[in-house]
């Protein structure tokens, strides 16, 4: 099947998180549209054409009004290119073949992106270090690669670690990554309330000391229920 037909329920899961992957074309007709019939078949050759680069998701508007309203669709068709699930494109009208076939060829990756895919799906050490040489700010090669260096348990490898998540925007997933890079042991240690009521007289004037009391909640994480409560303790001892 060319394309896959989505609706208000599958959205994120068939359009939001599968544009992290590869990219997604966003088809919004309705049946009573006459241009979205003549564009449709277009659509699905073209897509289709390009095995799996791109991906096709069509959306009757009718059917999913919450979809229609998050595009703020006034015409159809409208059509709509995302990735990491964000709009990057769109045109709205039934264009012709050789139109639709031109956007659609800017969307699919070139070779390197392919190549990079390869090799950050693969996700061992050499991959990811070949992905980096080709794409040196690929973030999903940094962070895969950055937890095998901290999984290795290594100074020199949690020190490559750190460098390597200073390349790209902080996330929560860089956040821990960091925290655990820094942290000599990367699992929550059973004395943690000792450990953190004894470097809180500290933090306002050793960065270090702030720096670990930090990187310690950071691995308690938010599901944590002490993890709030440390967080003010914290706000108070440095103002």
């Amino acid at each position: 099947m060319p394309y896959v037909d989505v609706t208000d329920q599958t959205f994120q899961a068939e359009v939001i998180d599968r544009s992290t992957q590869v990219p997604v074309v966003v088809d919004l007709w309705a049946e009573w549209c006459g241009p979205c019939k003549t564009l449709g078949p277009i659509l699905e050759k073209v897509v289709d054409a390009t095995n799996g680069q791109v991906v096709l998701a069509k959306v009757d508007v009718d059917a999913n009004r919450a979809i229609a309203q998050a595009f703020q669709v006034q015409s159809i068709p409208a059509v709509y290119a995302m990735r990491d699930g964000k709009v990057v494109d769109g045109f709205v009208g039934a264009l012709p073949e050789h139109q639709v076939q031109a956007w659609v060829d800017q969307l699919a990756p070139s070779a390197e992106e392919s190549e990079v895919s390869q090799l950050v799906a693969a996700g061992d050490e050499a991959s990811l270090r070949q992905a980096l040489e080709l794409e040196p700010g690929n973030e999903p090669a940094i962070e895969a690669l950055a937890a095998l260096l901290i999984e290795g348990g290594t100074n020199e490898g949690k020190a490559e670690a750190l460098d390597l998540l200073a390349r790209i925007p902080e996330t929560d997933a860089t956040r821990h990554l960091a925290a655990q890079a820094r942290m000599a042991n990367p699992d929550v240690p059973a004395d943690v309330d000792s450990v953190l009521a004894g470097l809180l007289p500290q933090v306002k004037l050793d960065e270090d000391a702030k720096q670990q009391y930090l990187d310690m909640l950071e691995l308690m994480g938010p599901s944590d229920p002490r993890t709030a409560e440390y967080r003010k303790k914290l706000g108070a001892a440095l103002f």
